[in-house]
């Protein structure tokens, strides 16, 4: 068992839920792909699609997936940044591709610093932040 499944399974052991065969799929699969998946992208990779929006529902319940509401009406899930660490995306409006990206910590300051100014500027605290590029992917550019 690898320290992620470890971890997944604690977690949901402490909201008194199985860590199913289903479950360990949905993980694997959001654990190998390098950016959000939506469903049909995770059935096509193999997980079962008897159960896998009730595996997402589950997950998500339990804080280890998030699901990311793309154009179109796609929702892509990945894994809790708690799990991954934290990162942005880089979204084609062409294809729809999701790609995970991680900046430099020097820009990742400038980020923060910036999204700390717009909230208290409308008098809001913020908690965290995510930033979704959106663009061309190459294949589409």
């Amino acid at each position: 068992m690898t320290t992620l499944d470890r971890e997944v399974e604690q977690r949901l052991r402490e909201r008194e839920v199985r860590y199913t065969p289903g479950r360990r799929a949905v993980v694997a699969t959001l654990a190998a792909a390098d950016g959000p998946r939506s469903a049909a992208e995770m059935h096509s990779a193999g997980v079962p699609l008897s159960s896998l929006y009730r595996t997402l529902t589950v997950l998500e319940a339990a804080g280890v997936v998030v699901p990311h509401f793309a154009a179109g009406g796609v929702t892509r899930y990945e894994l809790a940044e708690w799990l991954t660490g934290h990162h942005h995306h880089l979204i084609c409006v062409g294809c729809g591709a999701v790609e995970d990206v991680s900046i430099p910590q020097p820009f990742e300051a400038q980020v923060r610093r910036l999204v700390a100014d717009v909230a208290a500027e409308a008098s809001f605290t913020a908690l965290d932040h995510a930033l979704e590029i959106e663009g061309r992917c190459a294949r589409c550019a």
